[in-house]
């Protein structure tokens, strides 16, 4: 049976073409051929139900966050039904921005098991290196010229798969672990169009996509 997937792409500073194409890019080397529905952030709450085997977000929390009042989409509600979805048995793929903006150690970052700190301003070299024994262990560390994230993880219980550094300091890049009967997979890049396009990062991508939809398990 084809797997589904729920696509929830863009915000103010990231272009939803630009990571379409990059999901593209990596859908067509997966293991399983998957049917991806594309959906808006507002909508989330009430799309989200069982049918998706995996769902998968690269937005970040605030709609408008150039404006004096800023306005953010996730309630709590909208959190306790994500929470609930995964486990349950979904898949979540936070991937850059589905982890930005989000409240700190909130139902939503407690089962991501991290959040977005910083970034520095200017983009720079970021090499993402791969570490550690799980299914991406076979994956090739790569470089790319990137915003690189830092952020706050809470490293138990879980598998850090890649980390991050560049002149501006190291970081967690990678991680994933179960959460109730679901699975979480998190990716800190890329926010650029060349690196979302890398063939280095799409295999990642899929690699990321084939875990969360059960074609390949966790060590």
């Amino acid at each position: 049976m084809m797997k589904k997937m729920l696509a929830i792409l863009g915000d103010y500073y990231h272009p939803a073409d630009r990571a379409k194409a990059s999901l593209e890019l990596a859908i067509e080397q997966m293991k399983e051929q998957v049917n991806v529905t594309y959906g808006e952030v507002q909508d989330l709450e009430k799309t989200l139900n069982a049918e998706w085997d995996c769902v998968i977000l690269y937005a970040e929390n605030r709609l408008n966050p150039e404006d004096e009042q800023v306005e953010t989409w996730m309630s709590a509600a909208s959190e306790e039904a994500i929470a609930s979805y995964v486990k349950q048995g979904g898949s979540w793929l936070a991937w850059h921005s589905g982890l930005s903006s989000y409240n700190e150690w909130s139902t939503y970052t407690n089962m991501v098991k991290g959040f977005f700190d910083y970034h520095p301003e200017k983009h720079q070299m970021v090499r993402y290196s791969i570490e550690g024994d799980s299914v991406f262990s076979p994956l090739d560390s790569f470089s790319l010229v990137d915003e690189h994230y830092f952020v706050s993880c809470d490293a138990e219980d879980q598998d850090i798969f890649m980390r991050s550094s560049s002149v501006d300091g190291e970081s967690i890049a990678g991680w994933s672990h179960d959460y109730g009967s679901g699975k979480v997979v998190c990716l800190t890049p890329a926010h650029n169009e060349e690196g979302l396009k890398d063939p280095s990062f799409t295999r990642l991508l899929a690699t990321a996509l084939d875990r969360c939809t059960g074609a390949i398990l966790n060590h």
